[in-house]
């Protein structure tokens, strides 16, 4: 399966979406997406990559692109992990503002829309996300959870989020590009977040219900844990993850203090 062609316009926002082994969920989850964005009159550039997956991932993209010309699937050979699927779909979204998502359909495609729209209403010099406030993904994943984003905030006490994966994300394209992004596997999002806050992005927070997954399984594992550990502690030891010069980057303003909406 080969990238669809570049829209003939720019739209609104490019969500990329990694799928791997995902049959029982895209067919519901990628369709949602971008009919909520229409009906708010909006244009999604819905960025699907196939992860390396094993199951129809594949075919059902290839389907859906067919019916739904906002969904552009492509295809990563080789599962190297998460991060890697949405390295590979960011270097293919053009629209002024890029969002990342699972397509577990555990965040609700009303709460993208309104992340959105609050972050297009900003500076622009902020990077926004959800913060899953209500979870139904069971007591020990609320654990590790906690002691995850507690963990990451003793390290980097002024980071801004106290739900350090929380995904949407959205960022201004011209930001982004200069991040340097690197992490194949779960550590992109505290990548993401870290080499804001050393940029001087402000971190919008969207409270949202998440739910449990639609269908399929989780990929992350327990072994994880002690990856996320180690790889911290080295980021945060070496300053590995402080971005690359922003001064070519300009803003409106400067930014405002965190800010939560409800």
């Amino acid at each position: 399966m080969t990238i669809s062609n570049r829209p003939e316009t720019v739209p609104d926002l490019s969500l990329v979406v990694p799928c791997y082994n995902e049959e029982e969920v895209i067919e519901q989850t990628l369709p949602r997406l971008v009919t909520v964005f229409e009906d708010a009159g909006l244009s999604l550039d819905l960025i699907a990559v196939d992860n390396g997956s094993t199951d129809s991932t594949g075919a059902i993209l290839a389907a859906l692109a067919t019916e739904t010309p906002a969904i552009r699937p492509t295809r990563v050979e080789r599962n190297e992990g998460y991060g890697n699927g949405i390295l590979h779909g960011l270097a293919l979204a053009h629209s002024p503002w890029i969002g990342i998502i699972p397509c577990d359909g555990q965040v609700d495609a009303e709460d993208v829309v309104r992340l959105y729209q609050a972050v297009v209403a900003t500076d622009g010099w902020v990077v926004g996300k959800v913060r899953r406030r209500f979870r139904l993904d069971g007591l020990p994943r609320k654990v590790i959870s906690v002691a995850y984003n507690l963990f990451v905030r003793m390290l980097w006490p002024t980071l801004g989020s106290i739900d350090v994966n929380g995904s949407p994300k959205i960022l201004p394209r011209r930001i982004l590009q200069h991040l340097a992004l690197q992490s194949k596997d779960w550590l992109l999002d505290p990548e993401i977040m870290i080499k804001a806050h050393y940029a001087g992005l402000r971190v919008l927070e969207l409270n949202v219900f998440a739910r449990m997954r639609g269908g399929g399984t989780s990929h992350v594992r327990p072994s994880t844990t002690w990856l996320f550990v180690q790889r911290l502690l080295r980021a945060r030891l070496t300053g590995e993850w402080r971005p690359t010069d922003l001064t070519s980057v300009t803003r409106s303003s400067a930014p405002a203090p965190p800010k939560t909406y409800e």
